[in-house]
């Protein structure tokens, strides 16, 4: 294989959502009341458990996209006949020797990121089994990937709104996580429920590549929201999920924790993290008239305007927790 057909297969270009996620919720942990350095030092512990824990979830996702080929060879060749393994640029067992060497490429690593960060690879390869929260939530991630794609782990892309639950779970709920357990323990409320959050937006937000994939997810037996639904019913599920999160974000700043009503429930810039969800709501109802303007288009179009928005939105979302965690 060739390291043009690697690529290829790993489509690096959707490597960046997640690794702005991991980066973001490690900021995020570092602004917060939570983190066990009151002083807040930017220490070379902190940016190693960042830098490596962000590569891992990198990997991660790259072996995500290469099963994904391998499980979607038969609908890839009515959606994508252009890619590796259709066109036979790549054979099905190179891909998947290249799909395991990601895995572990993203587990073995991660296992070195151990909260609070620690100084020497002895230090954090001997560290109390409760300190790898890193390790254990890209593991679940892992195993979301598994169940997403693969027949004997149950395949859920093939079964409509449960596509969306395993893809909003690691890749909203558990990623973010992930990147706060680099600075701070996930053991308060706060971590959870910011990726609560981006769960809540990608499990509308995912069906959003569905429509230009209709044909081939029909040939390959996947009941997405558009085949199970059509257009117009499958937008009228997913519009809420882009303008609900952010609605619920405006709030959220200025609550105390359940837990701990000493502080807010998160503890960012409670006026930034307003303004974003302001911003958010805004844009989220804006994507949503454009899917509503005319649902039968997003079949038609390969990369339709709202596919775009729903990955700046992420994107966008990512940055300003970041900001509100450090201003």
């Amino acid at each position: 294989m060739t390291p043009r057909t690697a690529i290829r297969l790993t489509r690096p270009f959707t490597l960046l959502p997640p690794l702005l996620g991991i980066v973001s919720g490690a900021v995020c942990a570092f602004g917060s009341i939570h983190n066990p350095d009151p002083a807040r030092r930017v220490t070379w512990a902190v940016v190693g458990a960042i830098a490596l824990g962000s590569l891992c979830a990198s990997f991660l996702n790259a072996a995500s996209n290469a099963l994904n080929q391998i499980t979607d060879l038969e609908v890839d060749r009515v959606n994508k006949p252009d890619r590796p393994l259709v066109t036979g640029e790549a054979g099905i067992r190179e891909t998947w020797i290249l799909t395991w060497i990601l895995y572990v490429l993203a587990m073995v690593p991660v296992w070195f990121v151990v909260v609070p960060p620690r100084e020497g690879l002895a230090a954090r390869f001997l560290a109390p089994l409760s300190t790898h929260q890193t390790f254990f939530l890209f593991l679940g991630g892992l195993v979301f990937t598994l169940v997403y794609s693969l027949p004997s782990w149950g395949r859920t892309k093939r079964l409509g709104i449960w596509a969306n639950l395993t893809i909003a779970i690691p890749r909203g709920a558990l990623l973010k996580v992930a990147g706060w357990t680099m600075v701070a323990p996930a053991l308060a409320l706060e971590p959870w429920v910011i990726g609560f959050l981006f769960f809540l937006f990608l499990v509308g937000a995912a069906s959003t590549k569905d429509f230009s994939d209709v044909p081939g997810d029909r040939a390959g037996g996947c009941r997405t929201l558009p085949i199970l639904h059509g257009n117009r019913k499958a937008v009228a599920i997913m519009s809420p999920f882009f303008v609900l999160p952010w609605l619920l974000l405006i709030p959220l700043g200025f609550l105390p924790d359940p837990l701990a009503p000493e502080h807010r429930l998160l503890t960012g810039n409670p006026w930034l993290l307003a303004a974003l969800g302001v911003l958010l709501s805004a844009w989220g109802l804006y994507t949503v008239r454009l899917l509503r303007r005319n649902p039968d288009e997003l079949s038609t179009t390969e990369n339709h305007p709202s596919w775009t928005h729903m990955y700046l939105m992420m994107m966008a979302a990512q940055v300003g927790f970041a900001l509100a965690y450090v201003l």
